[in-house]
């Protein structure tokens, strides 16, 4: 997770990395899921987080983290 820590991010879901100079916009799921990947909580955790959060099935927010890591890994933050 160093790649992320390096990370510039704001409120408003706009993502800095300062390292490539690449940036991007992530949605409010996105924040909260690219902070708590940072802070080092698991998946599982981060997914139980997001259910409760946003009132959606357990399998729907286990997705969502499993598509938002690919998209990090993409990015080859992760």
């Amino acid at each position: 997770m160093h790649k992320l820590s390096r990370l510039a991010i704001n409120e408003e879901g706009f993502v800095f990395n300062p390292t490539t100079g690449d940036s991007f916009q992530v949605s409010e799921t996105g924040l909260v899921i690219l902070g708590k990947l940072r802070d080092g909580h698991s998946d599982e955790a981060i997914a139980q987080a997001l259910a409760e959060k946003y009132e959606v099935s357990l399998e729907d927010a286990q997705r969502d983290v499993a598509d938002f890591r690919a998209s990090l890994k993409n990015l080859n933050l992760i």
